[in-house]
């Protein structure tokens, strides 16, 4: 999408600037919009989306610093009433989240129309196929800072992959449920904690797509066992089994084990899975499959990145594209 700027001998029109403005949560922000533009605006919540639209339509003034503006200004918020009409700038706080496909279609025909006619859009919005196809820029606010402004494509990216870590981050900080759905076994042996781990060897519920991983089984053992094999498998969330080893497939010997011995072992992988949530099960077996104690899909993780990708395999493709 192209901007339709209004030229004068000193460079576009600014339709509205940001100098300087402090505003809980806004800190130090100082960005400017032109005349026949449309911002997204991307952030967590707290970041200060909401503030900077209050502001940019004239329902707040700052704090510190000024908010420079021209002509007629108007904030719709989500619920309310979808208000098109022709205004110089327009401030819209998740104000589509709500609307049905045929609303929002028809909404973006009319926000396009308001750009051509010179007004200046700034939109606070999640989805981002809209805001890919609305927007010329996109301002990314986070902790009441502008972080980074630029292309949209170029600026979804860094937020997405900035979220992907945040969640990743996070899923380090929670307990790891342990719920096997089936167990069985005749106790010759026991899994005593089973974990997702991460590149740093964390426990976490969260993996990140591409990055290095691992599964952790601790095995106590209540009887001698001369040649235990212990084994996981990853699932989907529908039960395809997505992939799976053991110590006896790997050349890692475990036993022989007594009564009383613990065994830990750890599988290390780089984590090339699409998006989702997958199920890990883990088992203590003898070679010929007779199990000590075997617990199906025990432990849930989630696998993120900073782009969809379909499937289960994550290949990372790189495309070409020549002339045939």
């Amino acid at each position: 999408m192209q901007w339709a700027l209004r030229i004068s001998a000193n460079g576009p029109n600014m339709a509205i600037e940001f100098c300087g403005v402090q505003h809980p949560p806004l800190r130090r922000i100082d960005v400017s919009a032109p005349d026949g533009a449309v911002i997204g605006l991307v952030g967590l919540k707290g970041s200060g989306t909401g503030a900077l639209l209050a502001l940019a339509s004239g329902m707040d003034a700052p704090a510190e610093g000024a908010v420079r503006a021209t002509g007629a200004r108007r904030l719709i918020r989500a619920g309310e009433a979808l208000d098109l009409s022709p205004v110089d700038i327009l401030a819209l706080d998740h104000a589509l989240a709500c609307e049905d496909p045929l609303r929002k279609a028809q909404a973006l025909t009319a926000i396009e129309g308001l750009r051509r006619a010179g007004a200046t859009i700034l939109i606070a919005s999640y989805d981002e196929a809209l805001l890919r196809r609305a927007c010329d820029e996109i301002w990314w606010l986070r902790e009441g800072e502008l972080a980074a402004k630029g292309d949209p494509s170029e600026m979804l990216a860094k937020f997405n992959d900035w979220v992907a870590r945040q969640f990743a981050q996070w899923g380090a900080s929670v307990p790891t449920p342990f719920t096997p759905q089936f167990r069985r076994g005749d106790s010759r042996a026991e899994i005593m904690e089973l974990d997702a781990l991460n590149a740093a060897g964390d426990r976490t519920v969260v993996w990140r797509s591409g990055e290095d991983a691992g599964i952790g089984v601790r095995v106590g053992f209540r009887k001698f066992v001369q040649n235990p094999v212990i084994g996981i498998m990853i699932r989907t969330r529908i039960g395809l089994e997505v992939y799976g080893t053991n110590t006896e497939l790997e050349g890692a010997r475990v036993g022989p084990c007594r009564a009383g011995d613990v065994r830990r072992i750890v599988f290390r992988f780089r984590c090339d899975l699409c998006p989702g949530d997958y199920t890990i099960t883990a088992a203590s077996h003898d070679p010929d499959g007779t199990a000590h104690d075997w617990l199906d899909d025990a432990v849930a993780v989630s696998v993120t990145d900073s782009r969809y990708t379909a499937g289960v395999a994550n290949l990372r493709a790189s495309v070409s594209v020549e002339r045939a």
